[in-house]
């Protein structure tokens, strides 16, 4: 995938086996005696000692400028660990082969902060090759090869070779301070690299309606994971504005508002619309052979057809865009019709390459490994799905030159775009190992009866109507808590906003995307548990602290460069690293795809902050007279810290927290 943190982590495990292979050069070289050499021969020896210890110098100093060249962005502590341990494995063992690596953060404090667990796993390997060595042996090992670092305090083993790992508390501090200066920084990319996500993708002239708003937020949200972490992000709108359907929806325009070439149709109900012409195509032969025939004709670009096909477009537009607006979505249209003048391109270079077979009048595709195949041209000529799918996929890899290409739709299109990325494959468009094609596939919404989510008349569920049903039970909500009586009316609606639309993207972003999730506005709004309206609860109050304190904000930017984060009390450690694990979860996302993972780290790390706040006075009240007697600002930046790694892991999900709730 070309993982720029991965190549940046091979490169300093190459330039530290370098310097091994240099050290043990020099070890040899210490002692000529056994090598039988000449007077002359010791003499060009020892320069060449002197030569190898110079450059094994100048890699250690290389090694160190380039460990800390980028002090202002957020070290992932897991991933430094593994370089560590990846080095200490190899000095311990350098004749094994890709060694497993496994560190993850402890489970149990007492344990330490993190685990090594390779031992075991290497046991395993060696076993399979013949040599049969004991887990706890190979973890002594490990532990004797650590090289000097910056981060480890000590290490233990536990049980059968469980490294187990305590973090120097004074390096965490520092980190801590580094975020409270620099903000929260993602690791440079070596190399900028271009994202495409497809996703949303509703069709013109039906509403939007529940089964868009998985693919909508999901979408987004991977689009935010993506830009913040540096990549140049392009966000496709793949909408269905093309095929039969139009001609049906052309010919009803026609008839219903024949003067539409000159006065713009009042098409208020663009669902009744598409019922009404749906009605038609299916009970009248005349009508449906004119639709047909408007379908040739806007194929064939005709300007009047053009214009018809473009006002129903731009009513749909319109309506998408509120569902936009609501959800603070930015996205790029393009089309069905985008990709329609590069269809014949691609089925000639189909054919050109002999991959094309002909069945009863259809032109298919068969790609290796793929039990179904791709319709390319059907018996009557038309083109498919896979048609435009396929010129979409080589449009983004050669026009676009994206190095990651994501799908989010339903997971019942997952074997479509399997055959569509085989395809692509076969015929030599992408490798792979260079470009990232992936389908980021979800389940269904489900309503409380774990049935498929529709209103109680059967119907879908419009988004629209489940947007506004939000909004008002947002109110509610806040109404309810007396929230009415200390807010603004302005600071009343953000706080409805922000509840109601954060309160439905979490609800769907909390759930792995992968299973189908029951939608529930009465879970979604309870202020207990994993959700957002817990968590917006809980950033206002952090962020509120200093506010409560009367603490002005030059006072905290002047303690974020003078004061040192300590971290005595066992709340305090728990808290800083926490906070720090924020990198290592991005990592993992931005490798799996599950944004659920940061909804969890999210809700982890506000009740590890609760614990935190009630154990750990961080502003001392006189009781009698309330007012403020004592502050502890090493404390206070704690709180701080919580609250920018909170804030950055909301944009991500595309939340917008208040101040004031």
């Amino acid at each position: 995938m070309g993982d720029p943190v991965a190549n940046y982590t091979s490169r300093l495990q190459q330039q530290e086996g370098e310097i091994k292979l240099l050290q043990d050069e020099i070890e040899r070289l210490r002692d000529p005696q056994e090598l039988n050499f000449t007077s002359s021969q010791l003499d060009e020896l020892r320069e060449e000692n002197s030569r190898l210890k110079y450059r094994l110098n100048i890699l250690k100093r290389s090694l160190q400028e380039e460990m800390s060249q980028n002090d202002n962005e957020m070290l992932n502590i897991n991933q430094r660990l593994q370089q560590i341990f990846g080095e200490a494995i190899n000095t311990a063992y350098p004749g094994l082969e890709n060694p497993p690596l496994t560190v993850t953060p402890n489970q149990q404090a007492k344990f330490g902060d993190y685990q090594c667990n390779s031992a075991m796993a290497m046991a395993q390997v060696m076993k399979a090759k013949g040599r049969k060595i004991s887990p706890r042996e190979i973890a002594e090992k490990i532990v004797q090869n650590i090289p000097n670092n910056e981060l480890i305090e000590r290490t233990e083993i536990a049980g059968p070779g469980f490294i187990n790992v305590h973090l120097k508390r004074m390096f965490v501090s520092k980190l801590l301070s580094s975020l409270l200066v620099n903000g929260v920084k993602p690791p440079s990319l070596k190399k900028k690299k271009k994202v495409v996500v497809d996703f949303s993708s509703p069709n013109i002239a039906k509403e939007m309606h529940v089964g868009h708003l998985r693919s909508t937020i999901i979408g987004d949200s991977m689009c935010r994971l993506f830009e913040f972490l540096g990549y140049e992000v392009l966000r496709l709108n793949h909408v269905g504005d093309w095929g039969t359907q139009f001609g049906m929806l052309i010919a009803h325009l026609q008839d219903k508002f024949p003067n539409y070439l000159s006065v713009s149709p009042p098409i208020g109900d663009l669902q009744a619309f598409y019922k009404e012409s749906k009605k038609r195509f299916d009970e009248d032969e005349e009508f449906k052979r004119r639709a047909y025939q408007c379908v040739v004709k806007l194929q064939s670009k005709e300007p009047d057809f053009i214009k018809a096909w473009n006002l129903i477009c731009d009513v749909s537009r319109n309506e998408f865009q509120k569902v936009y607006n609501c959800l603070d979505i930015r996205i790029e249209e393009r089309g069905e019709s985008y990709y329609q003048d590069m269809m014949t391109a691609v089925i000639k270079e189909f054919e050109e390459k002999g991959l094309v077979q002909l069945d009863e009048g259809r032109k298919i595709v068969f790609a290796p490994g793929q039990s179904i195949p791709l319709t390319i041209v059907k018996s009557d000529g038309g083109y498919t799905y896979d048609t435009s799918d396929l010129a979409a996929i080589k449009n983004r890899i050669f026009d676009e030159k994206a190095d990651i290409i994501i799908y989010v739709t339903d997971s019942g299109q997952a074997v479509h775009f399997q055959v569509v990325f085989a395809a692509a494959q076969l015929i030599g468009w992408y490798d792979p190992k260079v470009i990232r094609v992936e389908h980021a596939g979800f389940g269904v919404v489900l309503g409380e009866d774990k049935k498929k989510f529709k209103t109680r008349s059967g119907d879908t569920v419009r988004l629209m109507d489940l947007l506004e049903e939000g909004l008002k039970r947002s109110m509610d909500k806040l109404k309810e808590k007396g929230r009415d009586k200390v807010l603004t009316p302005e600071d009343l609606v953000k706080a409805q906003r922000a509840v109601a639309f954060g309160c439905i993207k979490y609800a769907d972003l909390s759930h792995n995307r992968i299973n189908d999730y029951v939608f529930s506005f009465d879970k979604m709004l309870d202020d207990r548990g994993n959700t957002a309206a817990y968590l917006l609860y809980a950033f206002t109050r952090i962020r509120s602290i200093a506010r409560l304190a009367n603490i002005q904000e030059a006072t905290l930017r002047t303690a974020v460069e003078t004061t040192e984060v300590l971290l005595d009390h066992e709340k305090e450690w728990k808290l800083g690293k926490c906070i720090l694990r924020f990198p290592e979860i991005l990592q993992k996302i931005t490798d799996d795809l599950l944004l659920h993972t940061l909804c969890d780290y999210l809700y982890e790390l506000a009740t590890t902050f609760t614990e935190f706040y009630d154990s750990c006075y961080c502003v001392e009240k006189d009781r009698q007279t309330g007012e403020v007697v004592k502050i502890n600002m090493c404390r206070m930046l704690l709180c701080e810290a919580t609250a920018a790694v909170m804030a950055k892991g909301f944009d991500i999900l595309g939340i917008n927290p208040v101040e004031r709730m």
